[in-house]
């Protein structure tokens, strides 16, 4: 949630997650979730945290990430973080 500057609201919804579920931890058998947060804690540690707060709100090729994580769409997340890796970690456009 921190790392993508998500609100508790968009990570139940990416979780398909009500808030009490996800505050007493019982999330912990999901599979996506270890993946995830194994993805993003990379990229952050190769372009930071403000880079990817903002990568997760703009639009891409594919739509905006947050989006993709909203519909669930994790493999199509994976590609676009896949995508700002192989650009260097550099946000296009925008002021």
């Amino acid at each position: 949630m921190e790392l993508l500057g998500l609100s508790e609201d968009e990570l139940c919804q990416m979780l398909d997650a009500d808030p009490l579920t996800l505050l007493s931890g019982q999330l912990e058998h999901r599979t996506e979730l270890p993946i995830l947060l194994a993805l993003i804690e990379d990229a952050s540690a190769q372009a930071g945290t403000g880079v990817l707060r903002r990568w997760v709100r703009s639009s891409g090729p594919k739509g905006k990430p947050i989006d993709l994580l909203a519909r669930r769409d994790y493999a199509a997340f994976e590609d676009a973080l896949a995508e700002l890796a192989r650009r260097g970690f550099v946000l296009r456009g925008g002021a």
